[in-house]
């Protein structure tokens, strides 16, 4: 039950920790720094993917020929579709972007900044609790310590994220307090989705292999339409690319010492 409780408190931890930056930082992040963070946490989620999702859902589909990834497939598809949908029907603004995306919406830019963020962090509170799932009910293919691995792993690339949307808050004269709190809330999805998540598991147990695959899609949706575009334009592009790569090994180590 411990572990459990940790597994779903950290990710949220470490959004609240980057947001909290602003009491720290100056009101304007540099553009080296961004990219950076942004690149790592790109490399995070695409190492997760790969062996705290991917792997497991093959290896808990219940065959040893070829067709085992057929779950892996579908369920990375419906992630991908999944996103796909969300980015269509909710109005949102990505950071450094001028135009809203989505349908036509009187919201502030602050609100739509939070709903992108928001979008981002459902596959992630997703892939917590479907892990922290899987590691209750198939404990030989995804351990406990395998699924708290993948918990620190996102709350590290949390961190970024919280700081990613604070700090450009403050930058345009809200308060810090205000820049904090929106950081906080653009993060409590994570704990919420994981918690569900977790509470249907014993419904959810037949299509876990799904499911793993399913968040992993919707991740590696989140790093390519939205991370890796905004850490590659303009300069300093190659920081996002050593952001990335630092990211990536990170969360490989956590996930094979784990296992």
């Amino acid at each position: 039950m411990e572990g459990l409780l940790i597994g779903l408190l950290l990710p949220f931890a470490g959004t609240t920790l980057g947001a909290a930056c602003v009491f720290l930082m100056k009101k304007k992040m540099s553009d080296v720094l961004q990219k950076t963070l942004l690149g790592f946490a790109s490399g995070v989620m695409v190492a997760a993917s790969v062996w705290s999702l991917l792997i497991p859902s093959m290896e808990m589909s219940g065959t040893s020929d070829a067709t085992k990834v057929i779950p892996a497939i579908i369920g990375f598809t419906a992630g991908i579709a999944f996103l796909l949908l969300m980015d269509k029907i909710t109005p949102h603004l990505h950071l450094g972007s001028s135009s809203p995306e989505g349908p036509h919406s009187k919201l502030s830019r602050t609100s739509m900044l939070v709903l992108a963020v928001t979008l981002h962090n459902i596959p992630e509170g997703m892939a917590v609790g479907v892990a922290l799932a899987a590691a209750i009910e198939y404990n030989t293919y995804l351990p406990m310590p395998a699924a708290l691995a993948l918990s620190l792993g996102i709350a590290i690339q949390n961190f970024p994220e919280g700081a990613v949307v604070s700090m450009p808050l403050r930058g345009k004269g809200h308060s810090k307090l205000h820049a904090f709190g929106t950081g906080v809330l653009s993060g409590i999805v994570e704990p919420i989705g994981a918690s569900i998540t977790i509470l249907l598991a014993e419904f959810i147990t037949p299509i876990l292999s799904y499911l793993l695959s399913f968040a992993a899609g919707a991740m590696i949706y989140v790093v390519i339409e939205e991370l890796i575009p905004e850490t590659s334009q303009g300069k300093h592009s190659n920081a996002g690319t050593m952001g990335f790569a630092l990211g990536f090994m990170l969360m490989m180590i956590l996930d094979v010492v784990a296992v």
